[in-house]
């Protein structure tokens, strides 16, 4: 007997069929991977198992017994939890606190140690190391999304759900999170996992269930899979992906110049810490770093968002530093930071796309009154460029699935002719087609002799993409190193706090 069973299960949201027909079996200790485009509708999909949302056909079976989710409280209560991209926990209680929040026997008022004790039990059983009396807002990434695994276990579920677990994780991190993956299949869990890393869909899983177009495409046996071979299926036809590192042209002398640069968060420490690197036209300098490292102070200070304590960064013979971020724009530098919240900070959730795109281009328009055809045009033209999945322009971003709503922040920011370009986290929930556009505009941009400061998440795709790396951790500099010449473990030591040296060391240990 299976897991769980899923049988024809359809939405619709208004007019747009999100899940048209997919089915679904998942074996008892076993990871199943779930690949799919954006806007495929496996986000939907799993947010229905997880009673999230109510399908309006289909059934469910858990066990081989029929289930109706009216909550996510009913799913979890028949055995499925799911641990978010975005993690639901509160920082400023501990990790006891956010475990047991809304236990309904006793809650905080039953006895802490019997507390301890059988959380601490299935921390023993599935390889966990988490100090419970820690607040949330204390642990890294990797940690809080521990306390999120541990939490659904501690509500009984057998069946978990991860979306995108390893999207901000360092290799190490990653590599520890799948040893625990693998115990909990020992001891009879069932995993699904939403990724979009097809090397690590090879490593982790024993069978891969690709959707399209809201529709299941296949379901195969990762060893009889490669990368290429699942991407196919994915995009439904030929397709060869590889990151390609176009040789570098760089100019003779560098374009921008960052000295001493130092800045201090709203608690008065420093977020970065003496920053000092030259950066080239025909160049991309990768930024790697555990998210919270600097990398959000670095993209707001040199446009200008952020005031810095001390340092300059000089670009055209301007000090970044001391001019508005009108005159930053005016002088060609451009940021796409494609945030966690999309919506909340980087789009009007209830314009259209349009009208999205004028609004980062509306002061270049010599016009009295917005011109609206000419936003239109340009609309239209990030619509078809990065594949973006709308009935029309004029379609509320709202509406659109998460990867396609970032394609909507990138490609308005990738048409404005940049000389300085600041790239933050562009391939963050995109498909392997769409990573591939992005990769090949970023290439087409350094032809161009433009400056690229590109900050990510994938290291592999960093290591592939740029010239050079920079390493930052704690807001300093680790190291700058040719990423052709460094292994993934060295610099994954660079981003947990040792320096270049350091991490060479440590690897020849």
């Amino acid at each position: 007997m299976n897991a769980l069973e899923v049988h024809h299960l359809k939405k619709t949201f208004g007019s747009k069929l999100a899940n048209k027909d997919i089915s679904l079996e998942l074996r008892r200790g076993e990871v199943l991977a779930l690949l799919g485009e954006n806007g495929s509708g496996k986000s939907t999909f799993v947010n229905q198992l997880a009673g999230i949302y109510a399908p309006e056909s289909g059934e469910i079976f858990i066990d081989g017994k029929k289930c109706t989710f009216k909550s996510p409280e009913d799913a979890i209560a028949a055995g499925i939890g799911m641990v978010h991209q975005h993690f639901k926990l509160v920082e400023v209680m501990t990790a006891l606190e956010n475990i047991t929040l809304g236990e309904k026997s006793g809650g905080f008022f039953v006895k802490k140690q019997a507390l301890y004790e059988k959380i601490n039990g299935i921390q023993k059983k599935f390889g966990f190391s988490i100090d419970l009396n820690r607040k949330i807002y204390e642990m890294s990434v990797s940690e809080k999304q521990t306390v999120e695994i541990i939490k659904i276990l501690y509500q009984g579920a057998r069946i978990l759900i991860l979306d995108e677990p390893t999207a901000v994780l360092t290799p190490q991190e990653t590599e520890k999170l799948f040893a625990v993956l693998r115990r909990m299949k020992e001891n009879g869990c069932s995993i699904i996992i939403i990724t979009h890393k097809l090397n690590e869909v090879m490593e982790i899983s024993d069978r891969v269930a690709v959707v399209r177009k809201g529709e299941n495409a296949g379901l195969v046996e990762t060893a009889a899979c490669t990368e290429k071979s699942l991407a196919r299926l994915m995009l439904g036809g030929k397709f060869d992906y590889k990151v390609t590192r176009v040789p570098a042209g760089r100019s003779q002398n560098p374009v921008l110049v960052v000295k001493n640069l130092s800045t201090k968060n709203v608690f008065g420490k420093k977020s970065l810490d003496d920053i000092n690197f030259e950066l080239y036209g025909g160049e991309i300098l990768g930024v790697a770093g555990i998210v919270g490292s600097g990398q959000k102070e670095l993209c707001e200070t040199l446009t200008g968002l952020l005031k810095a304590e001390t340092g300059e960064a000089i670009f055209q013979e301007k000090n970044l530093l001391k001019i508005s971020p009108i005159e930053i724009k005016k002088l060609g530098v451009r940021m796409n930071f494609v945030p966690e919240d999309r919506l909340g900070m980087g789009l009007a959730a209830g314009l259209d796309i349009a009208d999205n795109v004028m609004i980062r281009s509306y002061s270049e328009d010599s016009h009295f009154f917005l011109n609206r055809k000419k936003g239109s045009e340009l609309a239209n033209e990030i619509v078809e460029r990065y594949g973006i999945a709308t009935p029309s322009i004029h379609n509320p971003v709202r509406q659109l699935s998460g990867g396609n709503i970032q394609k909507v922040l990138l490609g308005r920011e990738l048409e404005m002719h940049p000389k300085f370009l600041i790239v933050a986290y562009p391939f963050r929930g995109l498909d392997v087609g769409a990573t591939n556009n992005v990769i090949n505009m970023l290439n087409e941009q350094k032809k161009k002799g433009v400056a690229i400061l590109l900050i990510g998440e994938d290291i592999d795709q960093l290591c592939a993409l740029c010239d050079r790396l920079m390493v930052i951790h704690d807001g300093s500099i680790k190291g700058i190193v040719p990423p052709e010449f460094t292994t993934k473990e060295e610099i994954g030591l660079m981003m947990m706090g040792k320096s270049f040296t350091e991490g060479k060391e440590a690897q020849n240990v």
